[in-house]
């Protein structure tokens, strides 16, 4: 609630250290934790220990920036960091995860109605709190709603990678699917950008290969030969398709491919350490940072936060949440259909906040969803699989079960921490 309802101008000022309503939530969590000797369910996993790498490697790197770049780095630590360890404590099962997914369709509502007002009138009703305006942007004629997110297009990326979610509940409480699809696909809409419209449309065909998943091997191969097919066919790199995707009017993919030309022709600034100066990258620069362009890219973000280090720590974070889901899926390959569809449906969210990441950089409350994502990935390998009654495999499901878990589980000392 206090991300889906609450802006980032409800702040709690202490010097130059700032305190959205996000980061209070997450103190009062920890102290819940703590309190209760909570722990996270199976103990920490390689996952865990990636984003704890990622984390002290973007706060290290603030040596090599201006004096005060560790107090923002801090900043998103204690939000990103803090809000996946609140979740690994919170989320210890398959039903956590399937009553996350009811609650998020409850909770989009409100905001769905409100943004789609928004688009209809031009006026914000979130504004009151502070830290969004008043007037909404108007591009080709059309507001573009952003509700209490710092942009119109992370407003929709909420919907768009919560929009999988909804479809999960289709069989089991249709109405409350009927529900969240009209929340996520309004907020989608009323948001008038085509980078959320494009991840919902990624979530979407990657679950249309869950019926074909035994030959998701040969997907992946087959769409990175395209790739390679298609730059050397293209009379421009791959990357400049970005420029012809235009689903709402008005899209500025032409900017996004630009920068990622931009940013492989300047890599000798920020490959160490990353930099502090982008302005000279574009042509246009950005209205709230006079040294900085507008970097709509999650990727080049970590590399202007942390240079490569960083990025490819970034990248290798993704890559172990998709390994989980694939080794979670051969694990529960005898479970009941509703677990595997359920891990799967992870992984489409996952890809769709995968191919977001080329358009737009999360730069608010919007991140936690990812956490939240993240975290319910990291939940897998502490989760026992189920076997379909009257499976002859128990005995071998088990087996994978310890081979799984045990490859996940770091090695614990003698004294297990409580996070």
């Amino acid at each position: 609630m206090g991300v889906a309802y609450m802006t980032r101008g409800q702040v709690l000022e202490i010097g130059p250290l700032h305190f959205p309503v996000i980061r209070i939530l997450i103190a009062v969590g920890f102290v819940r934790v703590i309190l209760k000797g909570e722990r996270i369910s199976g103990g920490t996993n390689h996952l865990d220990w990636l984003l704890t790498l990622w984390a002290g490697c973007l706060v290290c790197s603030s040596v090599f920036h201006t004096s005060d770049a560790w107090i923002l780095r801090s900043g998103l630590v204690w939000t990103e960091l803090g809000s996946y360890f609140l979740f690994r404590v919170f989320i210890g099962n398959f039903d956590d995860i399937c009553h996350l997914f009811k609650v998020i369709c409850v909770l989009l509502f409100p905001v769905a109605v409100a943004m789609l007002l928004e688009k209809m009138t031009g006026n914000n009703c979130f504004a009151m709190f502070g830290g969004v305006q008043v007037e909404v942007s108007l591009r080709s004629g059309h507001f573009r709603a952003q509700g209490p997110f710092a942009h119109a297009i992370l407003a929709g990326t909420v919907g768009a990678t919560c929009f999988p979610m909804v479809l999960f509940l289709w069989r089991g409480d249709r109405k409350l699917a009927l529900a969240g699809m009209c929340a996520t696909s309004g907020i989608v809409i009323a948001s008038g950008s085509s980078g959320p419209f494009m991840t919902a449309l990624t979530g979407l065909a990657a679950l249309a290969l869950w019926k074909m998943r035994r030959y998701l091997r040969m997907f992946r191969w087959a769409a990175a030969l395209l790739i390679i097919a298609l730059d050397l066919v293209m009379k421009d790199p791959v990357y400049y398709l970005l420029a012809r995707i235009d689903i709402t009017g008005g899209s500025t993919g032409w900017h996004r491919a630009a920068l990622i030309q931009a940013a492989i022709e300047h890599v000798n600034e920020w490959w160490l350490a990353g930099t502090d100066y982008t302005r000279h990258w574009m042509p246009s620069g950005i209205y709230a940072n006079a040294i900085h362009t507008d970097i709509t890219n999650h990727y080049l973000m970590m590399g202007v936060y942390g240079g490569l280090p960083l990025m490819l720590l970034f990248i290798w974070v993704i890559f172990a949440a998709f390994g989980i889901v694939g080794k979670a899926l051969l694990v529960n390959q005898n479970a009941p259909i509703e677990r595997q569809f359920l891990i799967w449906i992870l992984g489409s969210i996952l890809v769709g906040h995968v191919t977001n990441f080329i358009s737009i950089s999360y730069y608010d409350q919007s991140v936690v969803f990812l956490d939240l994502l993240l975290a319910s990935i990291g939940t897998l390998p502490a989760t026992k699989p189920a076997v379909a009654p009257g499976s002859r495999e128990i005995d071998r499901t088990e087996q994978r079960y310890v081979k799984f878990h045990r490859s996940q589980q770091r090695t614990q000392p003698s004294l297990t921490p409580r996070f």
